[in-house]
Formats: C-alpha cells, sequence, structure tokens
C-alpha cells in the first residue's frame, strides 16, 4: 500500500505476469514490489497482461484463469501445482482489485500445496513469498523466498521476490545483489524495472530513468508499455517535472486506455499543474475504478488542499474503512497508515504504528514516518536520527526531506531547515498539495516555526 510520494510496488504484468506494494506498499508495492505467476496459465498459455484493475481488452483474463483453476481444482483437488497458481493468481487478484480478502484464500491453498508436495514446490514457496510481501510480513517473505531459490536457483522472477523482501528489510546492498542476478539469468523488463528502482533508492535517477526506458523497449504488450510509461512519468513527476509526467500518463493511456494507474499518474500531474478539476475527475474515476487506498488518501488530500472539506473528509473516512479491512485480513500497517494518523488523525496512535512498523518494516519510508511520528509528538531528537536513516541512501523524496526541515526548526536549527526546505522543493515543489504550499511559505517567512 503505497501512496504517490512515496517509493512505489512494481506491477504484476511487468514480472512476466510481477506483484505490493500494497498501500504504503504499493501499492511497491503493495506493500512492497510486487511478483506475479511465474507459471504459465491453464492449459499452457501465457497469462495474458492484465492492468492494475485486472482489466485488459475484451474481459478480465486473470478472473477467467482463477475460474478455470477453480474449476479444474472441482475435479482433481489434490493437484499441488494448481493449487499453487491458484493461490499467485489470488495475491494478484487481490493487488489488483483492493480487496484483501484473496489473501486468506491464497494462504489456504498455498497452504494445501505445499502440504500435497513438501519438496521441490518452489511454485508455492514462491506464491507464499509473494503472499508475505503483500501482507507485509517481511520476514517470512524473505524466507519463503530463499526456499524457493534453493529449490529452484535459475529462475529470475524467484530473485525477484527475495529482492522485493530484502528491500522492505532495509538491506538494500542484498537487495540489488538479488536484482543483479536477476538481471543475469533473463535480462528484460520485468529485471529492468527492479534495478531502476535499486538506482532510484540510491538517488541515482539518471540510471533509474535509463534502465526503465530499456524497460520499456522491452515490453511485451501495450500494459507493459504502460507499466513503463507509468513509472518513467513518476520519475519525471517525483523529480519536478509535471509536465513530462503528463505526457507520459498520456503516451501510456493512448497504449493501454484502462491502466488505471496511469489515470491515477494523469490527475496527480494535473494537479501539480493548476487543472485541479481535470485532476478531480480523473482522480475520482481511478478511485471508482480501484479504490486502492493511496488513491483514496490523494484525492482526500487533492480536495482538503482546495477546500472540499466534507469531499475530503469522506475520503479519509473511506481510506481508515480500508485499512480496517486490510488489517482483519492479515495485512501489517506500518509507514501509510503512520502517515495518515500524523497528518489527519492522532498524533499518539501514528506514534505507535510507526514503532510496530519499523520492527517489521525497517524501510526508508518507515524511517521516515517514525520520524515524522516522533516530532509531532515533541521527540524531536529521535526523530532526527530516524530522519537520517530515511535519507542514508541518498534517496530524493522531498517528502523526507521536508519532514527533516520541520524537525530542524523544533530543534532551533533554522539555517539547516532553510536549506532542506530548499532542497525539498528543488527536488519537487509540488511535491503534495497540502505540505508543498507550506513548505514555500516556511522558506519565505523570515522567522518559520514548525508548528
Amino acid at each position: 500500500m503505497t501512496s504517490h510520494h512515496r517509493p512505489r510496488p512494481l506491477h504484476r504484468n511487468m514480472l512476466a505476469a510481477a506483484v505490493t506494494t500494497a498501500l504504503g506498499v504499493g501499492l511497491f508495492l503493495v506493500g512492497g514490489l510486487a511478483l506475479a505467476p511465474w507459471q504459465v496459465s491453464p492449459g499452457g498459455q501465457a497469462s495474458p497482461s492484465l492492468d492494475q484493475a485486472g482489466a485488459a481488452p475484451g474481459g478480465d483474463p486473470l478472473s477467467a484463469a482463477i475460474t478455470t483453476l477453480q474449476a479444474q481444482l472441482r475435479q482433481t483437488p489434490q493437484d499441488p501445482q494448481a493449487l499453487a497458481t491458484l493461490g499467485l493468481e489470488y495475491v494478484q487478484q487481490a493487488k489488483n482489485t483492493a480487496d484483501p480478502s484473496y489473501y486468506p484464500k491464497a494462504e489456504a491453498v498455498l497452504e494445501r500445496s505445499l502440504a500435497l508436495q513438501k519438496t521441490d514446490n518452489f511454485t508455492a514457496q514462491g506464491g507464499m513469498a509473494a503472499l508475505e510481501n503483500a501482507r507485509h510480513h517481511f520476514t517470512a517473505a524473505l524466507g519463503w523466498a530463499r526456499q524457493a531459490v534453493a529449490v529452484n536457483p535459475y529462475n529470475s522472477t524467484l530473485y525477484g521476490t527475495l529482492a522485493d523482501a530484502f528491500t522492505q528489510l532495509g538491506r538494500y546492498d542484498q537487495a540489488a545483489d538479488a536484482v543483479q542476478r536477476m538481471v543475469d539469468l533473463k535480462p528484460g523488463a520485468p529485471s529492468l524495472a527492479r534495478a531502476s528502482y535499486v538506482a532510484e533508492l540510491r538517488g541515482d535517477i539518471a540510471t533509474a530513468r535509463h534502465d526503465m526506458q530499456r524497460a520499456l523497449q522491452d515490453s511485451a504488450s501495450p500494459t507493459d508499455e504502460a507499466f513503463a510509461y507509468y513509472y518513467l512519468g513518476q520519475l519525471a513527476f517525483n523529480n519536478g517535472d509535471p509536465k513530462a509526467a503528463l505526457a507520459q500518463a498520456r503516451q501510456g493511456l493512448a497504449v493501454a486506455p484502462t491502466y488505471t494507474p496511469l489515470l491515477q499518474a494523469k490527475a496527480q500531474a494535473e494537479a501539480a499543474l493548476g487543472q485541479t478539476d481535470a485532476a478531480i475527475a480523473d482522480l475520482t474515476q481511478a478511485t471508482a475504478r480501484v479504490p486502492q487506498p493511496e488513491y483514496v488518501l490523494e484525492l482526500g488530500e487533492l480536495d482538503q488542499s482546495l477546500g472540499r472539506t466534507a469531499q475530503a473528509t469522506e475520503q479519509y473516512q473511506l481510506f481508515r474503512a480500508e485499512q480496517q479491512l486490510f488489517t482483519d485480513n492479515g495485512v501489517t500497517p506500518d509507514s501509510d497508515a503512520a502517515l495518515f494518523e500524523a497528518d489527519h488523525g492522532n498524533p499518539q496512535t501514528a506514534l505507535a504504528i510507526a514503532r510496530a512498523g519499523i520492527r517489521t518494516r525497517p524501510f526508508l519510508e518507515t524511517h521516515d514516518a517514525l520520524a515524522w511520528a516522533l516530532h509531532l509528538n515533541n521527540l524531536d531528537h529521535q526523530a532526527l536520527a530516524e530522519s537520517d536513516q530515511a535519507l542514508a541512501q541518498g534517496t530524493r523524496n522531498a517528502l523526507f526531506h521536508y519532514h527533516r526541515a520541520l524537525i530542524q526548526l523544533a530543534l532551533g536549527d533554522t539555517t539547516s531547515a532553510r536549506a532542506e526546505l530548499t532542497t525539498t522543493l528543488a527536488i519537487n515543489p509540488h511535491f503534495n498539495p497540502l505540505d508543498a504550499p507550506r513548505a514555500h511559505s516556511l522558506l519565505s517567512d523570515p522567522h518559520p516555526k514548525s508548528r
């Protein structure tokens, strides 16, 4: 479950049919980066490309594949590979529909597969890794991914799952090694997309853009092209170029009109360019298609920035309800839930969520969320230490620098705070419809205050 200003999940279709990042993680997920079945679909045909809403020209092939597998298993209920593939499809359907009730279903069939085939069942082991990544159980995901790789060390997609878990556990060098192994085994769109993300985390935007351009060139379907256009647009937006981001979104929608993430990206760029009516319309349509929590939150914050208080309140209530639904279905809340509580709810609740989250997901965005929650609870020296961790990789993230600036203001370090605000706006002057205007205001104020 990842939001509009935080690192994002990779998409299933890019990864040969790939998982996430989940609110907070994409969404990247979501949470974390995505993995999809490396198996072929029933009948031996490769799975067709899907958009994030599970849509593709001519219908919903993922739902059709699930129906086919269910029918097959009614005839042969002891087929471990069919069960494993169904589990993977359930994980993906949860992401496509923002319906986490598919996660318990996935766990049930994957466990049945593993009970029936206890050894050499890398499909089910990889499926469990994908499921645990999606539920933000990253230590468990790492264990399953390692088991799967031990069985099949030549499957590139398994290294993607391994990399996802390492990334969310803050083990960035090991994640990079896993991605490099993935590229070595199968250089193509799935591995290049992850290589792009590795570079982005390190602040190397030129390499990230280059690798994503290569992923675009290697796209095997219109939806894979749309995926690449989406993340090329996100690289542009997150680095202060909403015009380029809008152009990428439009190019992607011309290729795959039903690809919902591109509609959200288009709205994001439109809002930054002052085209707020179009942004509201596009984001409303995106949330109607797929009520991903990050889309709901983005719409609420855009509404609030425009003085549409009733509409914003409605979106925030929906976000809370979705968070509860995800929690009820086994997804561990972390950075997105903490930031929402910090910005729109209860700072004490935010701190409790962030402290719990850092134990299970010591990823850079969780460090940032904890830093912000600590700041709002007047624990600014601790907050600064967490901000150090959030920025330790050199990641170019305007929100991280904005949070750091306000922490420094609270500590009385106005000079450093001004430098951080300058960096924030140099990276992306439109990083958030609520926080970006405040960053501009603080920088122009001769006597800025953090609260």
